[in-house]
């Protein structure tokens, strides 16, 4: 059975593309799960790629992800500096957890550089644009490999 690496999305990140490109370029999700997608397969992995506005629907899937997944890399948004629920859920997986930012959210508003998620992330991607998506895939393949 090939083994699955959910990559959850939060709030916004279905508008990639057309939402404030001067900082999150003109990928759109869709291509960034091309791209996930394609690199996991190359290493006989499966992808579950995911995006909510929801706060609750990410929790859900993290909980469906302690029975279906290898690995859990996450985008958590906004909800990065403001959910205790989604490190919560995210302490109950006993995988490994990646934390992607397509910005570098050290140079932005100081409310952006506290991150709840990062209390449980075994590594953090942050300011390379939406490659770090695919940097995140190959560094849990290592992980799980």
């Amino acid at each position: 059975m090939t083994e699955t690496i959910y990559i959850l999305n939060g709030p916004n990140l279905n508008l990639l593309g057309k939402r404030q490109p001067e900082i999150y370029g003109y990928d759109t999700l869709e291509d960034i799960e091309g791209v996930c997608t394609e690199l996991a397969a190359d290493a006989g992995y499966a992808v579950r790629f995911l995006q909510s506005n929801h706060e609750g629907q990410i929790v859900d899937w993290v909980h469906e992800a302690r029975s279906e997944a290898s690995g859990i890399v996450i985008n958590p948004a906004a909800y990065t500096h403001t959910s205790v629920a989604i490190l919560d859920a995210l302490n109950t997986f006993e995988g490994p957890v990646l934390e992607v930012h397509i910005s570098n959210v050290h140079k932005r508003e100081s409310f952006r550089h506290h991150s709840y998620v990062s209390l449980r992330a075994d590594g953090v991607i942050a300011g390379f644009g939406t490659e770090g998506y695919a940097l995140a895939v190959r560094r849990m393949i290592s992980l799980l490999g």
